[in-house]
């Protein structure tokens, strides 16, 4: 399956359908696979045990593929007799009609096309470090508010703003809890506030936010976001955790949850912190470097099949490739490969990039992975009845 193809929605629905094991599951069965592949936390280091991860995906698609099985669990869950895509696009038509910093782009009528869009906030591949993940940390609320949205709610929109308010309020809490903060501190402050999709003036208490949580679901989330905003720069102070605990408690979460929560996510970003890009401090150039193999890769494993036709029928570019992997080529050879590589890369349309004005700087790339090409379907999202 590519999750960056068309049709990639229906084949991932028909593998649900089929998969009987998960037929039953309820949110709060997934909630804590949600937080275990960090889809919680922003960074989705794996996709939900529905499907088979593969390592070609890239952090926003294994977002689409865990936010799509957690909206059709929702949809499960209420029993709604509302076709499953019709309603989901329905709801994100509403939702969108109220202005917002970021979601009133949303212009298709296409699922695929909105849940792209509402994934994928930052393109420029110079400086795509994925700093939005609190943006996409925030997406439960989309599966929240959409079984709201089946169960009959009235006012979805409003329950966006209440939701997102009562986020805003104890999260700020959570990362102002620091005896001591640091640039670091405020920027992720000033991320938050810029991740957020509604503006209301009229900001919660907190006392009255932990006073009137509508469910337990929405409890864990509160206190896994406060968790995850303490625990961003790996460090939990003291007063942090007297935090955690006490809104823990006045959430009337139990001692053993509370520290679960905290567990969990000083796992995650101890094993993930490497991968996340808001825990490392690259300059610009290694950003466009790690962006740009990972592209490069993903286009390589995609396009194999056909790739891997075409060079069985260059044999002088494949004894120039394999030179290059064992010596120097010198200035002429270097630019026999280049010539015959961009002959190559113009029969296969998904790779035009490299055709492009300066797509030949991407070329010493292209060639470093292709030693590992092997053959693979062509065609991911196909359906064979």
């Amino acid at each position: 399956m590519n999750p960056s193809g068309s049709g990639w929605i229906t084949k991932l629905l028909r593998l649900m359908r089929t998969n009987s094991e998960h037929e039953f599951e309820s949110l709060e069965q997934l909630y804590p696979k949600l937080r275990n592949v960090g889809f919680l936390y922003g960074s989705n280091m794996a996709t939900l045990c529905h499907v088979k991860n593969n390592p070609d995906y890239t952090n926003e698609e294994r977002c689409k593929i865990n936010l799509l099985i957690a909206l059709y669990t929702a949809h499960t869950q209420t029993k709604s007799t509302k076709p499953f895509e019709k309603s989901l696009l329905n709801f994100y038509k509403e939702i969108t009609g109220y202005k917002s910093t970021f979601i009133s782009t949303i212009l298709g009528t296409n699922l695929e096309t909105i849940l792209h869009k509402r994934i994928h906030i930052d393109n420029n591949i110079l400086t795509k470090k994925f700093s939005f993940f609190v943006t996409n940390a925030l997406l439960f609320m989309d599966v929240m508010a959409y079984r709201k949205y089946l169960e009959g709610e009235k006012n979805t929109i409003y329950y966006l703003k209440q939701f997102e308010n009562s986020i805003r309020t104890l999260v700020l809490s959570a990362l102002n809890s620091k005896s001591l903060k640091t640039s670091y501190d405020d920027s992720l402050i000033k991320l938050l506030e810029s991740s957020f999709r509604f503006t209301d003036d009229a900001t919660h208490n907190y006392k009255v936010v932990t006073d009137t949580v509508p469910s337990k679901l929405e409890s864990f989330y509160y206190l896994d976001l406060a968790c995850m905003s303490t625990w961003s720069d790996l460090k939990l102070e003291g007063t942090e955790q007297e935090f955690l605990n006490t809104l823990g408690s006045e959430l009337k979460i139990s001692n053993a949850t509370i520290k679960e929560s905290i567990t969990s996510v000083q796992t995650f970003y101890t094993t993930h912190k490497s991968k996340m890009a808001l825990l490392n401090s690259k300059n610009s150039v290694q950003s466009f470097y790690d962006n740009t193999s990972l592209m490069v890769r993903k286009l390589i494993s995609r396009n194999s099949k056909r790739l891997f036709k075409e060079l069985k029928e260059s044999k002088e570019l494949v004894k120039l490739l394999s030179q290059s992997t064992q010596r120097e080529l010198n200035d002429a050879e270097q630019k026999q490969m280049q010539e015959q590589l961009l002959d190559l890369l113009k029969s296969i349309p998904s790779l035009a990039i490299f055709l492009l004005p300066g797509g030949a700087i991407l070329l010493p790339l292209f060639v470093k992975f292709i030693p590992k090409l092997l053959p693979s379907a062509f065609d991911d999202n196909r359906i064979n009845d």
